[in-house]
């Protein structure tokens, strides 16, 4: 370091300084002999010899301690001048680089240095002129390197690097700032071309493929949005992982589809079979359809080619819509009796095996769990009772049919929301068998929740944390009734239950077609696809928790929400 080497030197003494010393020493100490010798007295006379060396000097102690001082003075005077001489100099130098009122790096540490070799000279009666001289002098050079080097065109860039002249902390900080607004804005160009090119190819837009960011991950799930949507930015951050609608024209040409399967596919993406058990039995009519028709490839295992045949088609499925829970379990028992059919029986009786447990899949898991829960529920109803219910559910119907039946003297609320709108549906079906009726939407659950006495509520799937997950708009009825101290039973069917654990609609869902939302051409959001980045959310169901629900009737027994993992264990060992 240049601090360390200064106050090395200026430790340092020369060979004729130190000389000096020891000679000085050397004669005071004489000096004193001299004064201690014994005095002449009258009768001893007096004799002074002098010694034989004519050029020794015996010098008294008031003359050392003179020149003494006067070798310290000057000593300091010339350190204090040379000092003061470069760093005059090294100023002038650096002067021309630098602005007024700042100092550079190495200007600063030279007047450092300079006060720390005068100080030191000032107190041990010496320093070395000659090496603060020189490293003064070092670092005048290291400070004209730079204007030396940029007249020598044979210099490299390197080097010239390494000579140019310190900057500020200001100035650094200054020229950051100025790179990272430089790559700021370079990048803003290169997005601006992709922002802008599909306005341009807008007549074109049904054939591009929007991906969104969950097709890498999963083959078989659906990006694409919907054909008037005119960037995928537009999309909601939150929600990019989520599986948007498709358009239901590029799934029905695929020779490697049963006809069965492409008809159920676009029936899916139109959304013409709707509900879980309505897509579950639409599923396993079809389905039973291609294990008909299906032929074993020569040399090949029947229920190794079937697995691979049924997986391809429901893989269609999923990119049409994706697969509701309900489809789901009921693929994975089929795949279940696959692998437990017997090898040395001839492929009718395979086909006949196969197409058996599928309708009593149907018969046991959808018609028979139905009546059990509606036997549950028969006791619960009675005469005066309101019954309130959400949108439309098969299961909800079949209950109050059965208690119409029994002659129970009730009547139902049937609440409802848009976009669907599917309680309209559930009104025309139970008014069609004398049940009296009243229909509002949910903005107005709040008052006709006081006249409920209790509230039925149909399930998409009930999650194994005990959370319900159902159309949209069910957690806020549960809500509302909680607050009004009504009872909530959710009628869900076992072959509903689920594994999957969550606690919030965000995580899985399914986002419908936007332009559901959309009620005219009055409508604000009628060309919201020309509106910048806006994008109408349309989230196809919700999570209820479960403290917001009084028990879960399923065929098994009436349940509290906390029981679904208890079922899940020990339906292989009851038959389900």
């Amino acid at each position: 370091m240049p601090g360390n080497a200064v106050d090395a030197v200026a430790t340092e003494k020369t060979r004729d300084q130190i000389m000096a010393e020891r000679e000085a020493k050397k004669l005071a100490k004489q000096a004193k002999k001299h004064k201690t010798a014994p005095t002449p007295t009258a009768a001893t006379p007096a004799v002074l010899t002098t010694p034989a060396a004519p050029a020794t000097k015996i010098i008294t102690e008031v003359e050392q301690t003179t020149i003494t001082t006067k070798l310290t003075t000057t000593t300091t005077t010339k350190v204090q001048d040379a000092v003061a001489s470069k760093t005059t100099q090294l100023a002038a130098v650096n002067g021309k680089d630098v602005e007024a009122g700042e100092k550079t790096r190495e200007q600063i540490k030279a007047e450092r240095e300079a006060k720390k070799a005068a100080k030191k000279a000032g107190k041990g009666g010496g320093a070395k002129v000659e090496g603060t001289t020189q490293q003064l002098a070092d670092l005048k050079v290291a400070e004209k390197a730079p204007v030396a080097a940029s007249a020598a065109p044979s210099t490299t860039e390197a080097d010239q690097e390494k000579k140019k002249p310190a900057l500020s902390k200001a100035e650094r900080r200054a020229i950051q700032e100025a790179q990272r607004a430089a790559k700021a804005q370079v990048q803003t160009k290169k997005d601006q071309p992709a922002a802008k090119a599909p306005p341009s190819a807008a007549p074109k837009e049904p054939k591009l493929k929007s991906v969104s960011p969950t097709k890498a991950a999963t083959s078989s799930s659906p990006g694409k949005c919907p054909a008037n949507t005119p960037n995928v930015d537009c999309r909601v951050k939150l929600f990019n992982h989520l599986v948007c609608a498709k358009e239901d024209s590029q799934f029905i040409n695929d020779p490697l589809v049963h006809p069965s399967i492409a008809r159920l596919g676009v029936q899916y993406a139109k959304r013409t079979v709707v509900g879980s058990n309505a897509r579950c039995i639409a599923f396993l009519h079809a389905l039973r359809q291609v294990v008909h028709d299906f032929e074993t490839p020569a040399k090949k295992e029947f229920g190794r080619s079937l697995d691979a045949a049924v997986k391809h088609h429901v893989d269609h499925l999923h990119k049409c819509r994706p697969l509701a829970v309900s489809v789901s379990n009921a693929y994975k028992q089929f795949k279940n009796q696959l692998t437990q059919l017997p090898a040395d029986v001839p492929e009718t009786e395979l086909k006949e095996l196969l197409v058996h447990f599928i309708d009593t899949y149907i018969e046991n898991q959808i018609g028979k769990a139905a009546q059990a829960i509606s036997g549950f529920l028969q006791e619960k109803i009675t005469d005066g009772d309101v019954l309130l219910t959400f949108a439309c559910s098969s299961l909800i119907q079949f209950i109050c049919e059965e208690a119409k039946r029994r002659q129970v003297a009730f009547r139902v609320i049937v609440v409802d929301s848009r976009p669907g709108c599917e309680g309209q549906e559930l009104l025309r079906r139970l008014h069609a068998t004398g049940i009296p009726c009243t229909y509002v939407l949910i903005n107005a659950v709040g008052y006709v929740m006081a006249e409920a006495t209790k509230v039925l509520l149909g399930a998409h799937a009930l999650l194994a944390n005990g959370y319900v997950m159902a159309r949209t708009g069910t957690a806020q009825v549960a809500l509302v009734a909680n607050a009004h101290n009504v009872p909530v039973l959710v009628c869900c069917e076992t072959h509903k239950f689920s594994e999957r654990f969550q606690t919030d609609a965000i995580v899985y869902n399914e986002l419908s077609d936007p332009n559901q939302l959309v009620r005219g051409d009055k409508c604000q959001l009628s060309n919201w696809a020309a509106k910048g980045k806006l994008l109408p959310l349309n989230l196809s169901y919700d999570i209820t928790p479960p403290e917001l629900v009084s028990a879960v009737v399923t065929e098994v027994a009436i349940l509290p929400c906390t029981s679904v993992p208890v079922i899940l264990r020990i339906k292989p060992d009851i038959g389900y």
